[in-house]
This record gives C-alpha cells, sequence and structure tokens, in this order.
C-alpha cells in the first residue's frame, strides 16, 4: 500500500513538472521582450534548444553537460580521454551559465560545440534533443534536469551521470522525494561516482548501476608545471617577490584575507606578489571598492597582460585562467573555505607540485582534503589567523616547503586514471547502442 501511494505521488510530480515546464513555455513570448532588456545574454534561441549548424556525424556524437564552470574543468580530460579511446568521436557541451559556456569554448579544444542548456521544458529540451542528436547524454556530477533525463531516455539515447558526488546535505534533500528520486536515478544506464560514500547515498535513493570511478576534476591533465610557471611567472615579472594567490574567493572572505596578507607581506624580506581571483567576475568591483576602502593599490591581471605589471596586488578579472595561474604560486589559498560556501577544488594548486592551505568550511570537497592532509600536501586551518601561521611557515621554512611540495607531486601522480575509467563506460554503452 505504502510502495502504491509512492508510485502514484512520484506520477503525480512529474505531471505536475511537466505541465508547470509546459506553462513556463507558452508564457515566454509575453516575457521575452523584458528578458532581452534585463538579461540582454539569456540568448534566447540556445536556451530554447534551438541550435543552429550541422553536426558532424561522421562519428559517435556525445552531448556532455557541465553546469558551470566547475563542472567545465571536470570536462577536460574526460574529453580527451575519450578522444584517445573513441577515434573520430565528436562533442557537444550544454552550460546552464554564461560563465560555463564561455569558460569551455576557451578552455575545450575548437572542436568540441559549446552552447547554453536548452530550459528544462518540454518544447525546449524536444527541439534541442532533435538538433543535436547525440549518441550518449553524459550528465557531470549532480545536475538532475527531471525532464532533459526523461525526454532522453524515451529518445533511446543511453545516460550517463559521471563524476557523481552528492553531500550529506543534499542526500538529505532529495530523500524527501525518495520515489521521485529514485525513478530519476533508474534512468541511468550507468553512475560513475568519486567515492563509495557518494556511491552509497546514490544506491539509497534508489540507483541500480554504480561505480567507484575517482574524482575527474583531480585527474588533470598531465603538463609541464615548469613550463607553465614560466608562462605565467614571465608575464607577472614577481622578480624576488614570493607569489601568493587566493583563488575563488567568496563573498566575505577577502575582509578576512586582509590581515594575513599583512603579515606575510612584513615577513617577506623580498616582498610580497598578492593575486585576488573572486570566484564569480561579478564580484569584482565589490572587491575593488575593499581594496580603495583600505588604501591597497592594485590592478587588473588583464592590465599587466597587455601593459606589465606595476602593482603588488592583481585581481584575475578573466575566466578560465585561475586553474593554470596556480602554477606561479608559492603559496595558495583556497577560497569558499573561511566562509561557509563548501570550500573549492583544492587540487588544483597541488597539480602544479605546490603547497594549498585552506579553512574550515571544505564540506563539499571532503574527499579532496582527505587526500590532501593525508598526503602532507597542504594544510587545513580552522580560522583567519591559523591560515596566517600556515602559510608564514611554509615561507620561513625552507625543509618544510620542500617536503609539501614533493608531497603534492606525488598526490597529483596518485590521482590519474579517473579519466579512462569513465571514458570505458561511455564507450561501453555506445557500443552497446549502436
Amino acid at each position: 500500500m505504502k510502495k502504491d501511494s509512492r508510485d502514484r505521488k512520484t506520477v503525480m510530480l512529474h505531471v505536475l513538472y511537466r505541465i508547470l515546464g509546459t506553462a513556463v513555455h507558452a508564457l515566454l513570448p509575453a516575457v521575452l521582450p523584458v528578458l532581452n532588456i534585463t538579461a540582454p545574454g539569456w540568448e534566447t534561441e540556445q536556451r530554447l534548444g534551438r541550435y543552429q549548424g550541422n553536426f558532424d556525424r561522421t562519428g559517435p556524437l556525445i552531448w556532455i553537460h557541465a553546469a558551470s564552470v566547475g563542472e567545465v574543468q571536470a570536462a577536460r580530460p574526460l574529453i580527451a580521454a575519450l578522444t584517445a579511446q573513441i577515434p573520430g568521436c565528436h562533442f557537444f557541451l550544454s552550460a546552464m551559465t554564461r560563465q560555463g559556456r564561455d569558460a569551455a569554448r576557451a578552455r575545450l579544444p575548437e572542436t568540441v560545440c559549446c552552447e547554453l542548456a536548452p530550459i528544462d521544458t518540454p518544447q525546449a529540451v524536444t527541439a534541442a534533443l532533435r538538433a543535436v542528436r547525440p549518441d550518449a547524454y553524459v550528465c557531470l556530477e549532480t545536475e538532475l534536469w527531471p525532464t532533459m533525463l526523461r525526454e532522453t531516455s524515451r529518445a533511446g539515447i543511453p545516460l550517463l551521470l559521471l563524476n557523481g558526488r552528492l553531500s550529506e546535505r543534499s542526500f538529505r534533500r532529495y530523500r524527501r522525494l525518495p520515489g521521485f528520486m529514485a525513478d530519476l536515478l533508474k534512468g541511468f544506464a550507468v553512475i560513475g561516482v568519486i567515492r563509495e560514500e557518494d556511491g552509497e547515498r546514490f544506491r539509497q535513493l534508489g540507483a541500480e548501476q554504480v561505480q567507484v570511478c575517482g574524482n575527474l576534476k583531480y585527474d588533470l591533465p598531465a603538463a609541464d608545471a615548469g613550463a607553465m610557471r614560466e608562462k605565467y611567472r614571465r608575464l607577472l615579472k614577481p622578480g624576488g617577490k614570493k607569489v601568493f594567490i587566493c583563488g575563488s574567493t567568496r563573498t566575505g572572505e577577502e575582509e578576512l584575507l586582509l590581515p594575513v596578507y599583512r603579515r606575510l607581506r612584513a615577513e617577506t624580506a623580498d616582498g610580497l606578489l598578492w593575486i585576488i581571483a573572486p570566484r564569480h567576475l561579478k564580484r569584482l568591483d565589490e572587491v575593488r571598492r575593499l581594496l580603495y576602502e583600505v588604501g591597497l593599490e592594485y590592478e587588473l591581471f588583464s592590465d599587466c597582460a597587455a601593459k606589465g605589471r606595476n602593482k603588488d596586488i592583481v585581481l584575475l578579472d578573466s575566466l578560465g585562467e585561475l586553474a593554470d595561474l596556480y602554477a606561479a604560486a608559492n603559496i595558495s589559498f583556497c577560497g569558499g573555505s573561511l566562509v561557509n560556501k563548501g570550500g573549492h577544488n583544492i587540487m588544483e594548486p597541488v597539480r602544479w607540485r605546490r603547497p594549498v592551505c585552506f579553512g574550515p568550511f571544505m564540506q563539499d570537497y571532503q574527499d579532496a582534503v582527505d587526500l590532501v592532509l593525508t598526503a602532507g600536501a597542504g594544510f587545513q586551518a580552522q580560522h583567519a589567523e591559523g591560515l596566517a601561521d600556515c602559510l608564514s611557515a611554509l615561507l620561513r621554512d625552507e625543509r618544510l616547503y620542500a617536503q609539501t611540495c614533493q608531497a603534492a607531486e606525488r598526490l597529483a601522480a596518485s590521482q590519474q586514471g579517473s579519466a579512462q575509467r569513465q571514458a570505458e563506460l561511455v564507450m561501453r554503452e555506445i557500443r552497446e547502442n549502436q
């Protein structure tokens, strides 16, 4: 009886969601003039799934959905691995945000078509699937849009959820709709998860085919760390100054970092170059006002690239640059961790054989925290003063710094292979559905 009641509730939720989507789509003509004024970058044609151009069909066409910039970073090694395993395959990448779409166009091969994702209405999704006609649909992390998933499954296109992760907070939220979530998750041919803990949460929600594969974001493409470091240091010209990068900072975090910067600057005999990279570019003005109010001079990274650096504080104002820019750092801090935002990808600095420090709020990247702390590749502080202590110790103690850099190098090497494993899942589904 309880199961029948849950099944009826699931059906009802799907019906209501579809009715709502249909109604929203019907109302769009009335609101589009307003949208075009208030949100000129909304790009109506793409949001309605009306993609232009002829997609290359000389080989399998794989649709990868990446919500924003973070998921685009995960897409890079997956695309590289798929290209190596499936000769002649082609890619269509959709992103929910313009930042994500623009980062994809900047960071992925030119052969990857990168567009904005359609809104999750039956009409837009159907139009998008007709335009792209993919051989497989890959959803990265946990970006679950019900209409897209159901319509793709109905079209006979294999669905895969890769690099899946499910925090305890999200798990509790999804568990309120057990039948609805189980129905969505059972539509996936396979779910590749980051950790066993993620897999267990997906299973409890009703997922059936679950495999632990590791994290694509940590299986970063092999690169010449020395060459990348030289590229950015030649641009920044730090000379003997130590380079301190604060990446993906969030609202309220720069205020906490100011005394950290002042202490490190006072303790560093040769000077300190501080690079601040806000998580969202729309916050640049906010950070600029803060620096102005406290009397600190700064310049934009784009101006450094064009005219050379003249100030000792630089604001990163370009998309998709931070992951590689970390190579130039002596010490780094990953933001979203001194304030309660769940943290960010601390493996990005580690990739370049450099130590990383971060705050207490890392719940969205706990697997990375465990890796970094166990390996000795970085340090976690409980507050800004503790962060200053960690960074100061790295700058003062040459032996500690060298040991931490070596640990970072070993850790980065140990994470290779996740992209290969997840690419094999895609290849298997394509072959079985040919």
